[in-house]
């Protein structure tokens, strides 16, 4: 897979507008602030494709970004509390109507502050995930701002926290050196092709 070809498709702020599943799709979740638009735009090899607001929480809408033979899904972030409450229900809608459709997941990217814990709503993300067996990896964003040894140490707490086996990936990575980056690809290429590979059985 190409990433440097990846190009922004369509974006889609109502449950009714997102199209159906027609090739393989890598999905990131994360809280708002987590880092997502960063990680894609280092992933892309782009400065601007996936838009890094200054405001938390702005990201109000389903982005889909395609390449040549998958696409790549950008959910709304969560958590962000400076936001109305109709607001954050329309975002649930939104993610749930995307997650119950019948669409063919590769690999469900979740984003975690490497920096804490994992919060309710990251443990309450991954534990539907494993409910669904739906595939996924962790990721640990910001690695850049610990050291090698802390980085190390946090995915372990992780791991610990939620009682993650040794079947579930975690990577930490950072957007600013790049750390992580290079496994998440591969990741990725891998799951399109089990993807695809499951469907031709």
């Amino acid at each position: 897979m190409n990433f440097n070809t990846v190009e922004f498709k369509a974006s889609y702020a109502t449950p009714d507008q997102i199209p159906l599943s027609l090739r393989p799709e890598i999905v990131f979740a994360g809280r708002s602030n987590v880092g997502k638009s960063s990680l894609l735009n280092r992933l892309f090899n782009r400065k601007r494709l996936a838009k890094v607001s200054q405001t938390p929480g702005k990201t109000a809408a389903v982005n889909f970004f395609t390449a040549e033979d998958a696409d790549f899904v950008d959910l709304p972030g969560y958590g962000f509390a400076k936001v109305s409450k109709a607001e954050i229900a329309r975002w649930r809608r939104l993610m749930s109507a995307y997650f119950e459709s019948d669409r063919r997941f590769a690999l469900v990217v979740s984003l975690v502050d490497i920096r804490h814990p994992a919060t309710a709503l990251d443990v309450q993300m991954i534990e539907f995930l494993i409910r669904y067996d739906l595939p996924f990896v962790i990721v640990l964003t910001k690695a850049d701002k610990l050291s090698r040894s802390k980085a190390f140490s946090a995915v372990s707490a992780l791991r610990r926290q939620l009682g993650l086996g040794a079947d579930i990936p975690v990577i930490a990575c950072s957007s600013e050196k790049g750390t992580g980056i290079d496994a998440l690809k591969a990741l990725m290429q891998d799951s399109v092709h089990n993807e695809k590979a499951s469907r031709r059985l």
